[in-house]
């Protein structure tokens, strides 16, 4: 473990520092704008600490700073620390996929349009990303028809320049043909300065210069080009129409949206320039630093503008909440881009249905990435098998159950039960629980949720008559998981002990707050790696257990707050109820009715029609 500094050496003055372990490695990057205070909080009690910190701090051997002028400087000092190392406790970013780019070879003497993915070069100016590569080539293949540059590759343009004919594309007027002369170096560089521009979003100019051109070939009775110009024209407005306008005033923005949990995070970039969106991206963070959710922010400001942003830097970036340092990270912003740059969370109007947009597409790929996780049936019995190992089981937990309470203040108590058999989830076996306990007790609640389920699979199993079909608790957990710490862990097992199932029924507790796994016996969490398929099923369990007990209590407590008078009164059902409320206009029709009124009814038996007077008028 390292050591603390000796007193007054570190300086209190902005900069970064680097946590390196025993072998040189730098496993933690950070920044401060004091040095002092910052480091001094590594260095007090670890049981204070975020447990990741506390890792960190465990495994790190010693620990240098870098003094700078001020916080931007310290900013910028950071990520290229990060950048190089790739520190083990920073946060580690991934594509969600490998996004293609629109990329234009500005570099060469006749600049060609192609779909490139992976790592950038210089000399290329990239469009995008794109969703699919598709929509690249349906993109590019509607734009040759005003913007006929090539896109053949190097070798297949020395062909047809050694051959002395064209290709077929110059033929069907989607290439000007340089590999034979047609076109000279400067006409064909405005073609190529022109489909940037577009692609940048400026089209208002190569609009109105193609219009100018039209009429003036058209003026000097050059009908021939004035008609190639024309349906270039048409080519480059179908094109625009085909970008969807998001926000009035062609604004220049970034949208950022997130969706995370504990472990990870899911974002989506939405690029808009001149109002309209021309690229977006995509990527997951893993959360191996604990995140405030502005400090994810700024982490994913630093990420998305660190290197070299395929769109540029916008005058305004829309975020879901305002970074750490949020001056800090204008200024940086500022710096890279040449201007100023606004962060900023939209209150209201177009600008924050946008938001909820990009969020919403963050929160898909973020289902997505979990689907794809939870699909592969390798992965599957990967997690199974690490379950096994980490909590010291007899063998893979084949059925895996996980409740939860779920109450608003002692109201509406409710549990819910979900079932994972051989990694999936079992919907059919998901019960939902009424909990009779008074007050706000979790842990009772938990005790009767628990008492029930386990002794009807008792009575289930000690039936003597097995050629009746198995009772809904027939089958027992070989692994019961209960959403809390040690204080549900230690309810759940003291249900199974009493209930004589302990060497049948293994038991652990996730907490929520640090995703620890608790298991009897041990007072500290078991050591389960983060991103490990193990600690990513326990934790999709959980979700999908609170989530189950959240819409039970939801349904319960909408079922209370849209009681009707009507209701209670023996004999008088839902079609009933429907009917004759329907029949005599209302709620309040009814209450006044007479006895002979109601009994004049012919769906309403006297009895009942007595009753519902009796209830209004005694």
């Amino acid at each position: 473990m390292i050591k603390r500094p000796p007193a007054g050496t570190i300086p209190d003055e902005p900069g970064s520092y680097t946590f390196k372990d025993s072998q040189g490695r730098v496993i933690y990057v950070g920044k401060a704008s004091s040095l002092r205070q910052r480091l001094s909080n590594y260095f007090g009690d670890p049981r204070c600490m975020h447990p990741r910190t506390a890792q960190m701090v465990e495994t790190a051997d010693s620990v240098e700073w870098t003094i700078v002028r001020n916080e931007v400087e310290a900013l910028m000092l950071e990520h290229s620390m990060i950048k190089a190392h790739q520190p083990r406790f920073n946060v580690r970013l991934r594509d969600d996929k490998s996004y293609p780019y629109l990329a234009v070879t500005v570099d060469e003497q006749w600049p060609r349009a192609l779909v490139m993915r992976g790592r950038k070069r210089k000399g290329t100016r990239y469009f995008g990303p794109y969703a699919h590569a598709y929509a690249i080539r349906e993109t590019l293949d509607l734009l040759l028809r005003s913007f006929p540059i090539r896109t053949c590759s190097p070798a297949k343009f020395r062909q047809h320049e050694l051959l002395g004919r064209p290709c077929l594309l110059y033929h069907i007027e989607k290439c000007t043909g340089p590999c034979v002369g047609n076109i000279e170096e400067m006409p064909y560089r405005q073609l190529v300065n022109d489909l940037c521009r577009f692609l940048d979003g400026d089209t208002d100019e190569v609009v109105r210069r193609l219009d100018t051109e039209m009429h003036g070939a058209a003026g000097t009775l050059d009908y021939e080009r004035a008609a190639r110009l024309r349906d270039r024209l048409t080519a480059v407005r179908r094109a625009i129409e085909s970008q969807q306008m998001v926000v009035e005033g062609r604004e220049d923005l970034d949208v950022i949206g997130i969706a995370d949990d504990d472990l990870e995070a899911a974002v989506q970039a939405f690029f808009v320039r001149k109002g309209r969106v021309v690229g977006r991206k995509g990527f997951v963070l893993d959360k191996v630093e604990p995140l405030t959710p502005p400090l994810l922010v700024a982490r994913i400001l630093e990420s998305l503008y660190g290197e070299d942003p395929p769109q540029g830097i916008p005058r305004t970036v829309l975020v879901p909440t305002e970074p750490d340092d949020l001056e800090v990270h204008e200024a940086w912003l500022a710096q890279l881009r040449g201007a100023n740059v606004r962060v900023r969370v939209p209150q209201r109007g177009a600008k924050r249905n946008l938001l909820g947009t990009v969020t919403r597409n963050a929160e898909e790929s973020f289902n997505r990435h979990r689907l794809r996780r939870a699909s592969d049936h390798n992965t599957r019995s990967r997690a199974l098998t690490e379950l096994q190992q980490h909590l010291g089981l007899g063998e893979a937990p084949l059925r895996i159950e996980c409740y939860d309470m779920a109450h608003l203040q002692g109201t509406d108590y409710v549990g819910s039960m979900v079932v994972v058999e051989d990694g999936l989830p079992n919907k059919r076996e998901y019960r939902r629980f009424k909990v009779h306990v008074p007050g706000n007790d979790d842990y009772a609640a938990m005790a009767e949720v628990l008492t029930r389920r386990l002794s009807a699979y008792l009575m289930s199993r000690d039936e003597t008559d097995r050629a009746e079909r198995p009772g809904k608790f027939a089958y027992p957990p070989q692994l019961l998981v209960v959403d809390g710490g040690k204080g549900q862990l230690a309810v759940a097992e003291r249900v199974v002990r009493d209930l004589g199932l302990a060497d049948e029924i293994a038991v652990a507790g996730l907490a929520k707050r640090f995703e620890q796994v608790f298991v009897p016996g041990r007072s500290d969490p078991v050591e389960i790696p983060r991103g490990s398929e193990a600690l990513f099923m326990l934790q999709r369990i959980r979700d999908e257990a609170h989530r189950f007990a959240n819409a039970f209590h939801q349904e319960r407590r909408s079922k209370r707050m849209t009681t009707s008078s009507l209701d209670g009164i023996a004999g008088l059902g839902e079609k009933r109820h429907k009917r004759l409320v329907k029949e005599l206009g209302g709620v309040n029709a009814v209450k006044q009715a007479s006895l002979d009124e109601l009994k004049a009814l012919s769906f309403l038996p006297d009895p009942v029609a007595e009753a519902i007077h009796t209830r209004f008028h005694e």
